[in-house]
């Protein structure tokens, strides 16, 4: 079945070209995909004929809502949704003065095996399409019924270990025809996936790269996050300044903040070198909580401790204000429910 929603105006036009179907009906149905029509029957301007003929061979890509949780706190959505194959992944939507931004999710499960993450807990079991990271956006825009301004795919899985899809993704939420959401107010979050990020800088997109660093030193950041083990820091660096000179865009560096494992004085210290070199933006974020996972969050004068030494080398930094922490707003911890509550069904 081809997936209709994936993709673009002239890729459909191809596509209703071969069914001896006028470009025209294109950019129509383009225009209903943007709006959330589920079934062609919703499409006033597409021929019963054609709708028949469509629906015979592709489908409409939609997301089923299984769980909704609003904090009571900040306003911070946590969605859960279910794919057509049953899978479930999860989108937050989050409000800020500036707007709206929703964390969207690239994959269903992830294999980066990173020690704080709930998403990485049982491994990668697929990618997600471009529809489906676009129904993240769209359906998290029909249910709360507020413009969304900013994406940040920041959720559950690497987008860099789905990068054909990704790219596609980006061009189809930033057509002017669609949601025309500006690459400017986009931004991408990578463990640091070195090929992945010269193969991104080479697309001209003006979108924000963010990389996970959360170390600055090898052993540290090894113990933490497993890609690190393939291409050190070092190397990350490298690309992390190859990624700026092609672009012109500045590198965002982020760092969740452990107790006892990457919030000592040497660190910063360590990291206020590596991001003013090449001129990134550090992220530090306040850990959430993970059931599973056994770290903490830094301590508030360690943190303070942390933010001196990085004021005295210069560097740019912000403290992430923190969202949804009474909704289980970390990465993957509503999908781990869901899966913990199947196999507990299954007992």
């Amino acid at each position: 079945m081809t997936d209709l929603k994936s993709m673009l105006p002239q890729e459909l036009e191809e596509y209703l070209k071969s069914l001896g179907q006028p470009k025209f009906r294109a950019k129509q149905l383009f225009s209903w995909f943007s709006k959330g029509a589920q079934s062609f029957e919703e499409m006033s301007n597409i021929p019963k004929a054609l709708g028949e003929k469509l629906s015979a061979e592709g489908y409409i890509n939609s997301l089923k809502l299984l769980n909704k949780q609003v904090s009571a706190i900040d306003g911070t959505i946590k969605y859960l949704w279910e794919l057509r194959d049953g899978n479930a992944i999860e989108t937050v939507l989050m409000r800020y003065d500036h707007g709206n931004t929703v964390c969207i999710s690239s994959q269903v499960g992830c294999r980066q095996g990173c020690a704080f993450c709930a998403s990485t807990i049982g491994g990668l079991v697929r990618n997600l399409t471009p529809s489906e990271m676009l129904d993240e956006v769209l359906f998290s825009q029909l249910d709360s019924g507020e413009r969304i301004s900013n994406i940040v795919i920041m959720g559950i899985g690497e987008p860099l270990d789905n990068y054909d899809n990704v790219i596609k993704f980006l061009r189809l939420v930033n057509h002017p025809e669609g949601l025309n959401i500006g690459m400017r107010h986009i931004s991408l979050s990578t463990c640091g996936i070195i090929e992945g990020m010269d193969a991104l800088a080479k697309e001209d997109l003006q979108i924000t790269l963010a990389v996970s660093l959360h170390a600055p030193d090898d052993e540290t950041r090894s113990k933490l996050m497993p890609a690190n083990r393939h291409c050190g820091v070092d190397e990350l660096i490298k690309a992390c300044k190859r990624y700026f000179d092609r672009t012109g865009r500045r590198i965002s560096f982020e760092y969740s903040m452990i107790d006892g494992v990457n919030d000592s004085v040497s660190q910063a210290e360590k990291l206020g070198e590596i991001a003013t070199k090449i001129g990134a933006h550090i992220n530090l974020i306040p850990l959430n909580h993970v059931e599973e996972r056994e770290f903490a969050p830094t301590k508030k004068d360690n943190l303070k401790a942390f933010c001196r030494v990085l004021e005295s080398k210069g560097a740019n930094f912000t403290i992430r204000r923190k969202l949804g922490g009474d909704v289980d707003a970390s990465c993957g911890q509503l999908r781990r429910k869901r899966e913990k509550e199947q196999m507990r069904g299954e007992k």
